[in-house]
């Protein structure tokens, strides 16, 4: 009754001032006034008669908001944008925004997308070992960073600038390029730096409102491996290690891919994410895919395709002991088959198409504060030997032991001291003539993230590693000191 009381008032006053300017004498303009507060003296004491229920709440406008969902102040852009509703309710909620002629308003495309990336600058030491060695023997350098070496200085690792955005309620896009790229073979063999390289273009179509199924289509990340599909900008240690991600070296590739998610893992990860956790990305609890299989930006050599499994599950720990209140468990196994032809010294690539198939497990204890990281994966791929001349097929194995310490409650920002542990041998495919790999290494770091916007990585790392040059043989090994800046944007 107060809240009809307040709208006749604000009416009456409203007809009042309307017919203001129509008053010719004061005479007529009191007599409006008299019959305005005879008609609020009227509902007052009708209101005060209306026998009100104990059970009845005694604002009764206090209880319409009540009974109305919270809404956030909107900003000056989005008040001046029309809002376009959810497909689910569009058929339960008369909708605002539809135009005279049933048409439905839409946001402007610059406000369904969105612009981010990320930047690393490094420098690598060696401080002791073969930083250079005779022709025909490995020199100390590693497969993911080509500024390990001698004569090296500063080298910007990474330049990412990434564009997403949602099309639909159904569809949505992400499209990733690197500005750090480089591009050998130019004068006399030397390398050209910081030239642009596609790495992501995709679209997803999600099959159902909640977006637990979806498909993705275009160039992406190939579900194999828990660490080959964590952002390097999201990774802890300042590598992926040598035997994972040598089943799919550059981590994507040309292809079509179904995603799972039951609701509830995802409201776990969501958990997670919103803890500040190192996740994985959005790659599904279950990612089955078809690819090309020749490489990232590679050209397809064969009709050949390349298939992919990954399931991956976390298990939260509650109720398993007081110390693992909150804690998350997750595990998963990848699958991988594949036809490749390597590229070969004297140009080109092989005629012969040799297999390549992978099967790893992957088990991942999130840092509260404590955590460990482990994966391991075996496999048969194509491998240069040394006694025939030739590639061949070959065994292949390999993977890491992580542990990690979170301390979150760091005066200035968040520390992440951490361990690793890593082998592999077999054959590194993304390198001409497929040469083999004999990896053992120890790296100890720590990630220190003082603003969300910049992060600084020390590490120390024991490298003894072969060279990823068929024309050179032995193990070289030495020390490294490796630091890292990189910067959010």
């Amino acid at each position: 009754m107060g809240r009809r009381l307040k709208n006749i008032l604000g009416a009456s006053v409203l007809v009042l001032l309307s017919h203001q300017a129509n008053a010719q004498t004061v005479e007529e303009l009191q007599a409006q006034i008299d019959e305005l507060k005879a008609a609020i003296k009227a509902l007052q004491a009708a209101q005060s008669a209306d026998p009100t229920p104990s059970a009845q709440p005694r604002n009764l406008e206090q209880a319409e908001r009540a009974a109305q969902p919270d809404i956030a102040p909107l900003s000056p852009a989005e008040r001046s944008q029309p809002t376009q509703l959810a497909a689910e309710d569009s058929d339960d909620i008369d909708d605002p925004t539809a135009m005279a002629d049933g048409s439905q308003a839409t946001k402007p495309w610059y406000d369904r997308i969105k612009i981010r990336g990320y930047a690393q600058l490094r420098h690598n030491e060696i401080v002791s070992g073969d930083e250079k060695a005779e022709p025909g023997q490995s020199r100390l350098r590693s497969v993911h960073d080509r500024s390990v070496g001698d004569e090296e200085n500063f080298f910007l690792r990474r330049a990412r600038l990434v564009l997403q955005g949602d099309l639909s309620d159904y569809i949505s896009f992400y499209f990733q390029s690197d500005f750090a790229s480089g591009i050998n073979n130019q004068s006399n063999g030397e390398r050209r730096e910081n030239f642009v390289q596609l790495r992501d273009a995709y679209v997803d179509v999600h099959l159902d409102k909640s977006h637990r199924f979806k498909l993705r289509l275009g160039q992406s990340k190939v579900p194999f491996g828990w660490e080959n599909l964590q952002s390097s900008s999201n990774r802890l240690t300042l590598d992926r290690s040598d035997g994972i991600n040598s089943a799919v070296p550059g981590e994507r590739e040309v292809g079509v891919i179904a995603y799972y998610t039951p609701v509830h893992v995802q409201r776990i990860w969501d958990r997670l994410d919103a803890d500040g956790q190192k996740l994985f990305g959005n790659y599904g609890a279950l990612g089955v895919g078809v690819f090309n299989g020749q490489g990232a930006n590679r050209s397809e050599q064969n009709d050949k395709t390349m298939q992919v499994a990954m399931a991956t599950y976390p298990f939260e720990l509650d109720g398993v002991a007081d110390f693992l209140e909150g804690q998350v468990l997750e595990m998963g196994i990848s699958l991988l088959r594949n036809r490749v032809q390597p590229e070969i010294r004297t140009g080109g690539v092989s005629e012969e198409i040799f297999k390549d198939s992978r099967a790893g497990f992957h088990v991942i204890l999130y840092p509260q504060p404590f955590g460990f990281q482990a994966e391991w994966n075996w496999g048969r791929g194509p491998e240069f030997d040394v006694a025939t001349g030739q590639i061949v097929e070959k065994n292949n194995n390999g993977g890491y032991i992580q542990t990690m310490v979170r301390i979150d409650d760091f005066p200035m920002g968040e520390l992440m001291p951490y361990g690793r542990w890593q082998r592999y041998r077999g054959g590194w495919r993304a390198a001409t003539n497929a040469p083999r790999l004999e990896t053992d290494e120890l790296e100890l770091g720590v990630e220190w993230q003082a603003v969300d916007a910049l992060e600084l990585t020390l590490a120390y790392a024991h490298m003894k590693r072969r060279e990823a040059d068929e024309r050179r043989l032995g193990r070289a090994e030495g020390d490294v000191i490796r630091t890292q800046i990189q910067w959010n944007y």
